[in-house]
Parts: C-alpha cells; sequence; structure tokens
C-alpha cells in the first residue's frame, strides 16, 4: 500500500527506553462499548497510527492524533477502506490552553456516541475502534483519556487520579507521565471550560 512521505518533527535525541517504546507499534485497549459512535477507545503511540495491519487486526478504523508536531499519514487498511483521520494538536508538557484539552475531550464525545456517515464521493469509511495517540502514548493522550473516562464513566473513575492510574497501569508508566504541566492543564479544563460537565454515569 503506498503511503505519503511522513511529516513528522521528532526529537533529535530520547531516552533509550522511549526511543525503543517508539520504535515498535503500542495498541492498548482502554474501554469497549463506549458508545454508540465508536465500540473501543485504544490508547497507543504514532508508529502504531500508521501501521494499516496492526489498525486493521484491532478494529479501529479512526484515530485522534493529540501532538502538534506529527502529521500521520493518510492510510488504506487492509479491508480497502479509509483510516478516518482526526487531530487537535498540543505541545508535549507546558504551553498548552485549557479549552483545547477540552476540545478534545468533546471529541471524543462527539465520536463515542454517533458515527457519521460519509458522502458517496468521500474516501471509503466504515465505523469501528478509535485510537487515542501521540508521538509515545505516555503523556497527551493518557491526559485526554483519563478525563474523558472520569467524566464519563465516573462510577469506575470518580476521580482523575483513578483514571490516570488506571491508565498507567495499562501503559506501564511510572508516576512521572504523564508529564505534571500535562495533569495540572487537566485539573485546569476540570474547573474551567469542562465544569459544566458533569460527570454522567452511564448503564
Amino acid at each position: 500500500m503506498s503511503q505519503a512521505p511522513l511529516n513528522h518533527n521528532l526529537p533529535d535525541k530520547l531516552r533509550l527506553e522511549e526511543a525503543r517504546e517508539d520504535a515498535r507499534p503500542l495498541l492498548i485497549p482502554v474501554l469497549s462499548e463506549a458508545g454508540p459512535g465508536t465500540d473501543t477507545l485504544y490508547l497507543g503511540n504514532l508508529i502504531a497510527a500508521e501501521d494499516a495491519m496492526t489498525l486493521g487486526e484491532a478494529g479501529v478504523t479512526a484515530s485522534l492524533n493529540l501532538a502538534m508536531n506529527v502529521f500521520p499519514c493518510p492510510l488504506t487498511l487492509p479491508d480497502g477502506s479509509t483510516l478516518r483521520r482526526y487531530q487537535i494538536g498540543m505541545l508535549d508538557g507546558a504551553g498548552n490552553m485549557s479549552p483545547v484539552l477540552a476540545a478534545a475531550v468533546n471529541l471524543i464525545d462527539a465520536l463515542t456516541e454517533a458515527y457519521t456517515e460519509g458522502k458517496p464521493h468521500y474516501p471509503p469509511h466504515r465505523k469501528g475502534n478509535l485510537l487515542v495517540h501521540c508521538r509515545g502514548g505516555r503523556s497527551r493522550s493518557v491526559t485526554v483519556l483519563a478525563l474523558w473516562l472520569h467524566l464519563r464513566r465516573p462510577e469506575r473513575f470518580p476521580h482523575l487520579e483513578t483514571a490516570l492510574d488506571y491508565l498507567r497501569g495499562l501503559r506501564g508508566l511510572g508516576g512521572a507521565h504523564p508529564l505534571p504541566p500535562m495533569i495540572t492543564l487537566a485539573h485546569d479544563a476540570l474547573a474551567g471550560p469542562l465544569a459544566h460537565t458533569r460527570p454522567q454515569a452511564r448503564p
């Protein structure tokens, strides 16, 4: 399958552990039965977001990229359908605005609540699972997913920290991730642009 040239602005140097992780696809199921618009939410990294076979095997048909510096290429899945891409870019660390973080949570809401049919001239697409990713799947994507889980599954995740600990366990992260500025930003979003979004328990 032909792909466009990679358009990434990656760090020149990475910690050895991060470099090893970033060299292989990371695709972790986070929550099944997420909503009528998509079934399972996945946490992953950039290389998984560009691996058609890995995504196809997991039933992922859409991705949400939370990195500002990377732009995954168009991708055709093994069944001939096209991966539908979304992006809300954030910095990895300090310098973000809480409304941008809130926008990412709201977009997951929209994608889980309803499936949007394309038009006849659009690339072929089908309903499937959603991958939420950044470059490494350690900070930005974990923060956004933790916020969403806390707000939309409060019976399981009554506190933001409960959701963060759950995702750290799935991802195998220590306390250094997500990065502290991202956690501060999440609390700012809960107190600000997401303050009106009450946690909603669902059956």
